[in-house]
């Protein structure tokens, strides 16, 4: 099976790894992704960590950082020397890059696929409302990252099969706990990911304010709230007690989730968004790092029962979690392992990628 996978997410080497899992599984792929990749948290550079058994292609894109309207300008040209049997445009179906790549997919022949993270119902003005319907219409099978996602796709109208997935999992070896932890009387907490106002970490920076005992916060990313959020530190007085880091590669992410007894990922519901996964947690619960997250969004099917839930925005909530792990290191242990557990049965690139491979096998059934 000959397939094309055309994803501005695979700039990330780490998540690379499932495009190897993909062509162990037998699968004839390519993939191609942008020289580089913009959004609010900054640019992203197209990495080449994992590219055993298959090519990595990087292509030119027009429109960097615009959501809907970047595309991909040479694609047809690349399909057309790789002739594939599928493509799967890893894309929400109202971008033109998706609209772009269907109708570049039509014209090899091709099987298309898409991807939907988008969790929140949304009419868009034209062209992205036809944009989304010619997708919808062209495309038999579809991939949700998250049930919301699903039930979005249905309520707007999509009526072909959906496999609700999540977009990437975790290469259970990179991501493994120390092999020998540090005992320390400090509760080490850390955060990684986007400081943002959706993100919640100015939540996060309350609730360690009234911790009794000694903790310690490790705050890696970036993102247009970091000087709000290091003054912010400053007015509550727990600065020396917090670290700053900028965005780290992501072959180096495991290290720092093992440095650390819990994450937090605080993310709050804001009117245009909620949370689509939070990757990061199952990254720190493959660590064997306990994890606490909020209600928003996709967080409370990530983490089960394998860590502790609070409603979002409820800074005491949060505080009086992060009391009890400090207070109960054995407890905190155990939600680590039991996180390992839950992502080694649910979210490990191997079977992330079995999953997709089954996609496009059902795909192809389907016809063309």
């Amino acid at each position: 099976m000959r397939t094309v996978l055309l994803s501005k997410a695979l700039v990330v080497g780490a998540y690379q790894r499932k495009a190897e899992e993909i062509a162990r599984l037998g699968v004839d792929l390519t993939v191609l992704t942008p020289p580089a990749w913009r959004d609010r948290r900054g640019e992203q550079v197209a990495e080449r960590i994992y590219t055993a058994g298959y090519e990595l292609r990087t292509i030119p894109l027009r429109f960097n950082g615009n959501f809907h309207l970047h595309h991909y300008p040479t694609l047809l040209r690349e399909l057309q020397e790789l002739c594939p049997d599928v493509v799967h445009l890893d894309e929400e179906p109202y971008n033109a890059a998706t609209w772009l790549g269907l109708r570049a997919a039509r014209r090899v022949g091709a099987a298309a696929t898409f991807f939907a993270w988008q969790n929140i119902q949304r009419s868009y003005p034209p062209p992205f409302r036809w944009f989304e319907k010619a997708v919808y219409a062209g495309c038999p099978q579809a991939i949700a990252g998250n049930r919301d996602a699903a039930d979005v796709l249905r309520r707007k109208g999509y009526a072909g099969e959906i496999t609700v997935l999540p977009q990437f999992g975790v290469d259970p070896a990179l991501f493994s706990p120390p092999e020998q932890p540090e005992a320390s009387a400090t509760l080490r907490i850390g955060y990684a990911g986007g400081l943002l106002p959706e993100k919640g970490v100015d939540l996060l920076l309350r609730a360690c304010v009234n911790l009794r005992g000694e903790w310690r916060l490790a705050i890696a990313g970036g993102g247009a709230e970091e000087a709000t959020l290091r003054g912010m530190a400053e007015e509550l007085g727990v600065a020396p007690r917090v670290e700053w880091e900028q965005r780290i590669p992501s072959d180096r992410m495991a290290g720092f989730y093992q440095a650390l007894d819990v994450l937090v990922l605080p993310s709050r519901t804001l009117p245009n968004w909620k949370e689509q996964f939070g990757r990061v947690l199952i990254e720190a619960m493959a660590c064997g790092v306990a994890v606490v997250g909020s209600n928003s969004g996709e967080i409370p099917h990530v983490i089960g029962d394998a860590g502790l839930i609070f409603p979002e925005d409820d800074a005491a909530a949060l505080t009086d979690h992060l009391q009890h792990l400090l207070d109960d290191r054995a407890e905190a242990k155990r939600l680590g392992e039991s996180g390992r557990a839950r992502v080694l049965a649910h979210f490990t690139m191997a079977h992330i990628a079995a999953e997709t491979v089954a996609v496009y096998h059902k795909l192809l059934e389907t016809g063309r």
